[in-house]
């Protein structure tokens, strides 16, 4: 019996100290409670932490701002191409967070490249870990508005704090000078910051047009080269082939 209250009483030293009780508080409890006491508190505490770690999650999906809800549950890998040293269990291993490395998402419109980052975004989010998603046109929409109001330092503040910044759709809408200097200057701060994934059907020889200046975008390119990687999406558009399911059902 004392081997037994012996055991319950590790366990809630060490589910207590999860929730930041004092050493003083601990002994007090342990000191008098029975085994099934024990046993009882232990359970509080942890249903205590699996509620506090569902409304984290909560937070951050809510926080994260996906346009959809995607999973890596039935992607089709086989038209994407890694790096010869990368493979899809690599990244949904996530390590790349750890190392805030970056990844380029590039194809054709319509190859599972949005679908793909949101499938990793969301994943990083069941680890507890805060992801910014935003469209390359709704991020620039928001800096140039931030910076017209003096809010621009908050902004970026709030984008610092995740671990993953993910940007969608990059080249698909043209940039201002503004915007593209604003973009840029996000963009450059996630350098072994945090992680970055952007997804685009631009060359990287055609940043420069993007951006509006070559230099801007070489410069880019050279830190995103340097600490990260090129994802290559092919095949057909998974949207053309579900339009073409659909056409056939209705037929």
């Amino acid at each position: 019996m004392a081997y037994m209250k012996s055991s319950e009483v590790a366990e809630i030293r060490r589910l207590a100290r999860l929730l930041y009780f004092s050493d003083e508080t601990i002994d007090a409890f342990c000191e008098k409670a029975s085994a099934g006491q024990l046993r009882a508190l232990g359970d509080v505490i942890k249903y205590e932490q699996g509620v506090r770690a569902r409304r984290k999650r909560e937070r951050l999906m809510r926080k994260a701002r996906f346009p959809a809800p995607k999973s890596f549950v039935g992607y089709d890998f086989s038209q994407v191409i890694f790096p010869e040293d990368y493979s899809a269990e690599d990244l949904r291993s996530l390590a790349f967070v750890d190392e805030a490395q970056d990844f380029v998402f590039h194809g054709k419109a319509g190859r599972g490249k949005t679908h793909l980052s949101i499938a990793v975004g969301m994943a990083c989010v069941e680890a507890g870990r805060p992801v910014r998603f935003f469209t390359a046109a709704e991020l620039v929409l928001a800096l140039t508005r931030a910076n017209r109001e003096h809010n621009l330092e908050a902004l970026l503040k709030d984008i610092s704090k995740c671990d993953l910044l993910i940007i969608d759709e990059l080249g698909y809408v043209p940039l201002d000078v503004e915007g593209a200097r604003l973009l840029f200057q996000v963009m450059s701060d996630c350098y072994e910051r945090r992680s970055l994934i952007i997804t685009t059907n631009i060359e990287f020889s055609r940043w420069g047009t993007v951006f509006g200046d070559d230099k801007l975008a070489a410069a880019l390119i050279d830190r995103i080269v340097h600490h990260g990687r090129l994802v290559e999406f092919n095949g057909t558009s998974h949207r053309m082939d579900a339009a073409l399911m659909l056409d056939r059902s209705q037929s």
